[in-house]
């Protein structure tokens, strides 16, 4: 089933202490655009991550955004103490000759390069990296669904507007033997008040040689049968299991050039008319196409 590039899906959960929020938004787009946002920790993650999403989509804009929020006793930064007790020592010396009063800062000291040292969040992202790429399918999950669903909406449009180009499309074609019958009484009208006119007499032969080339310019059936052949495979790429959004763009082009084609050789106001309600239910079929994947 054809599935809109439209969606949005999150996933939530706490692996090994480690609480994960995963959410994952995509819009439209002519190819696949990842784009990922990520704790630094995670980054080694980053080329699976891709690799699933490609694995599941195959056009859109794809925004994928992750929060890790680290237990309290884990995200504690360490003290080194060596490096500390090592600073100590040297600047002891320089306080006891300066000012015997002058006490150290041990604010300033848990500042000096070194001291400090923030906890190994790689060891821990990579000990829960299992579970947060079962949170990022899930989310995947959820934006597929969505997707779908709006998929479904779009084939239903997709197929109001294929019946409105099938019956504007049936109409045209009952509508072209009267034109070509109207066209020859009004000439045999108009060729029998001119001649009248001037007392002279029509070879029927002619009238008819000249109905024939009327006929023949304006016949419009070769263009009807591939417009309905068109609309055949239309509707059958609509029912497609695989992603069809360009093929389904490229069609809308081709029913758009067959209806411009009746257009200009249909000489009827009637034909005109509804040629026009085909072409707005084309352009509607193009806008939708846009959104599908």
């Amino acid at each position: 089933m054809l599935q809109s590039m439209t969606g949005f899906g999150t996933g939530s959960a706490a692996v090994q202490g480690v609480e994960y929020d995963v959410e994952v938004r995509s819009v439209n787009n002519r190819y696949l655009k990842i784009s990922t946002r990520i704790p630094e920790s995670l980054q080694p993650l980053e080329a699976k991550i891709e690799q699933k999403i490609r694995a599941k989509l195959q056009r859109g804009t794809v925004n994928l955004s992750i929060r890790m929020k680290v237990p309290d006793e884990q995200a504690v930064y360490k003290v080194n103490t060596t490096a500390l007790k090592s600073y100590l020592d040297q600047v002891r010396p320089l306080e006891m000759d300066a000012n015997p009063i002058i006490r150290l800062d041990i604010g300033s000291l848990l500042q000096l390069p070194g001291v400090c040292q923030p906890p190994k969040l790689e060891e821990l992202a990579e000990k829960t990296a299992d579970g947060l790429l079962e949170l990022i399918d899930k989310a995947l999950d959820e934006l597929m669904e969505m997707r779908t669903r709006e998929g479904q909406a779009i084939i239903n449009d997709l197929e109001t507007n294929a019946a409105v180009i099938e019956q504007n499309l049936a109409a045209i074609s009952q509508r072209t033997g009267d034109v070509l019958k109207l066209y020859h009484e009004k000439l045999k009208s108009r060729v029998d008040e001119l001649l009248s006119q001037a007392k002279l007499n029509l070879n029927e032969e002619t009238l008819a040689r000249e109905v024939a080339v009327f006929a023949e310019r304006s016949d419009i059936a070769e263009e009807i049968s591939r417009l309905t052949m068109h609309l055949k495979e239309f509707r059958g790429v609509c029912q497609a299991d695989e992603p069809m959004g360009r093929k389904l763009d490229f069609m809308a082009q081709e029913m758009l050039r067959e209806a411009n084609t009746i257009a200009s050789k249909g000489s009827d106001a009637d034909i005109a008319h509804r040629v026009v309600d085909i072409k707005t239910a084309i352009d509607r079929i193009k806008e939708q196409a846009a959104n599908v994947e």
